[in-house]
């Protein structure tokens, strides 16, 4: 029982430089993945970003929900299709990414973070002009390039104590909405706040090479990883945003396994951390 104590206090002393430090910073932490389909892991997610923003930090959620929008495309009859691993989007589809995103999910991140005595306030990129866009491809249909995160409304929302949570949908300057990858929509969200720390929690351990997780990771060895194909696939446009975000002024970005329980407070809170941290050369 004793050393059981002994523990909990070293975790305790462990984390209070890191509270000292980041009180009164800024996180944005993405959101997404398989994690967003445990009852369990959800609910300790919101913990945790009700936990951040008690003690100090501002905290912005941006979530993402593909297979949510998949589900709910199929329940209508409507065919998922997806090029070079983007889903494309046609006018359908967009309905129904808007409905979920913006609608059920949202709504369900909002409530979690409320029940544990959080003020989250739920708004999409289309509220307030948060997040402009401008077309991907005619291939992808209605998916969007983020432009300009427009932060004025966020900053309010912090000022005042509320905990954003943000559905990565935009439009162009013609009033036209877009679907936005949510990894996409997070560096520039975090970027107009000149965030600490961009998180994103997923459902892979971090950014690996040759099978080995790498804890550490700098600006030029992950641009070349992506060059040397050792990064692929959909961890791409994960390192691609947090490569941009640390060029435009984010200090840290982070990438953990969110089916780690309380992987955000591990990977804040301890020396060792959990996941991969990415950092300017």
């Amino acid at each position: 029982m004793t050393d059981a104590i002994f523990k909990k206090e070293d975790v305790l002393i462990e984390a209070l430089p890191y509270i000292q430090q980041f009180e009164g910073k800024t996180f944005v932490v993405k959101y997404g993945g398989a994690v967003m389909q445990d009852e369990q892991l959800k609910m300790m997610i919101a913990q945790d970003v009700v936990l951040l923003r008690k003690i100090g930090i501002d905290i912005v959620v941006v979530h993402g929900g593909g297979k949510e929008i998949t589900s709910i495309a199929e329940k209508l009859g409507i065919e998922t299709k997806f090029v070079n691993g983007q889903r494309y989007t046609d006018e359908k589809m967009r309905d129904v990414v808007q409905m979920v995103l913006a609608g059920s999910i949202n709504k369900d991140i909002v409530r979690r973070i409320n029940i544990h005595g959080g003020r989250g306030v739920g708004l999409s990129g289309i509220d307030a002009n948060l997040i402009k866009v401008k077309k991907t491809s005619d291939e992808l249909g209605f998916v969007g390039d983020v432009t300009e995160a427009n932060n004025s409304i966020l900053k309010s929302i912090l000022i005042d104590g509320y905990l954003p949570v943000i559905a990565p949908i935009g439009f162009d300057d013609e009033g036209i909405i877009y679907n936005v990858n949510a990894d996409v929509a997070a560096g520039p969200i975090a970027a107009s706040l000149n965030a600490e720390k961009l998180v994103y929690v997923t459902d892979i351990e971090g950014v690996k090479a040759d099978g080995e997780l790498l804890s550490h990771l700098t600006k030029s060895q992950a641009e070349d990883y992506i060059q040397n194909k050792v990064i692929t696939g959909g961890m791409i446009p994960k390192v691609e945003s947090a490569l941009s975000a640390l060029q435009s002024g984010v200090k840290k970005v982070h990438i953990v396994d969110g089916r780690v329980p309380h992987a955000l407070l591990l990977e804040i809170f301890t020396k060792e951390g959990i996941g991969t941290e990415i950092v300017a050369d």
